[in-house]
């Protein structure tokens, strides 16, 4: 059957034809309902910003092509099920496939989106478990005082997770200050970085910026940590380490999600960490991430706009008209 990827490369998106054929034993057809932009990594792919000694450590599942383009690339994905595996015909998933509007995976490739989340704000689940395994990394104790640096869709993801443990006095730091109405819906507080205060246990870096990142150094207490999630493609960052750095034993890791972080590792697999953020899904305070949504058929312009800041979004969602919404059903 005739379907339609999107593809990118050096700046530039088209949308192509894509033969879809019928699932095979152990595969399942799905329907794409929803898709969704992460902004950070998906723009660096577009610009064709991908060091090269990274080309096969960032490929994503179900990527084609290679870096640094043309690929179709993406991993946020929520769709029906209409072919294959009886257990899941008709059932509502997440898949970490690119933008597309059906394709055949192995049936272990999607996870069932819990009831009532909506597919909506289940494209968030990818970003949600970034944010578990970040704090599975960072290991934040009751009664911490917090820094999240970066309110994007990871840095808003950690900050939300953060107000639901006890004691914890978390803060959300952006240079926007339309961030604040963002961090009110979320349960955390607000502070632009040259108005938050320092001596923090702990701080979560997610502005991939160096910047947002020796603010992050600054912020720590003696013997603190930053925890870094930001990825910088082929940008250098440049950093201070005179000063505090030395003296107050500070300390910078970091923490990406194609691993389960090192405290869970062998008592976790990637298919229950995401299952889990899926069910972390049902707290609708995640809607306040969802910011705007274009048709599939638009997604060329959306994304270039969002690679040159000319469109703003925290997470940007991509519709496609040939299944109901099961959200909106």
């Amino acid at each position: 059957m005739q379907e339609q990827a999107f593809w990118v490369s050096r700046g530039r998106g088209e949308i192509r034809p894509v033969a879809v054929g019928r699932p095979t034993a152990g595969q399942v057809r799905v329907r794409t309902v929803r898709s969704a932009i992460s902004r950070g990594t998906e723009t660096l792919v577009f610009r064709g910003a991908v060091p090269v000694d990274q080309f096969e450590r960032m490929r994503a599942p179900h990527q084609e092509g290679d870096f640094p383009g043309p690929v179709k690339y993406g991993y946020l994905s929520v769709g029906v099920v209409e072919d294959g595996d009886a257990a899941l015909l008709g059932r509502t998933v997440f898949c970490l496939h690119p933008h597309q509007t059906a394709y055949v995976v192995p049936a272990t490739a999607v996870t069932v989106v819990p009831d009532r989340v909506p597919a909506d704000r289940a494209v968030l689940a990818g970003t949600v478990e970034t944010a578990v395994n970040a704090l599975w990394d960072a290991a934040p104790l009751i009664g911490d005082r917090i820094a999240v640096v970066g309110a994007g869709m990871v840095g808003c993801c950690v900050a939300r997770l953060l107000a639901d443990v006890p004691g914890v006095e978390a803060t959300l730091v952006d240079v926007d200050p339309a961030r604040a109405t963002v961090a009110e819906m979320l349960g955390v507080e607000f502070a632009h970085p040259d108005e938050v205060s320092g001596d923090r246990d702990l701080v979560l870096h997610a502005s991939a910026t160096s910047t947002g990142l020796r603010r992050s150094l600054e912020l720590l207490a003696q013997d603190g940590e930053v925890i870094d999630l930001s990825w910088y493609g082929d940008t250098p960052v440049r950093l201070d380490l005179g000063g505090a750095f030395h003296s107050g034993r500070l300390r910078i890791r970091a923490s990406q999600v194609g691993e389960v972080a090192l405290r869970r590792r062998h008592r976790r697999t990637r298919s229950q960490r995401l299952a889990l953020a899926l069910d972390l899904l049902r707290d609708p305070a995640y809607d306040a991430l969802l910011t705007g949504s274009s048709p599939f058929e638009d997604l060329p312009t959306v994304m270039a706009e969002l690679a040159t800041g000319r469109r703003t979004a925290l997470c940007h969602s991509i519709t496609y008209g040939s299944v109901l919404d099961p959200g909106e059903a």
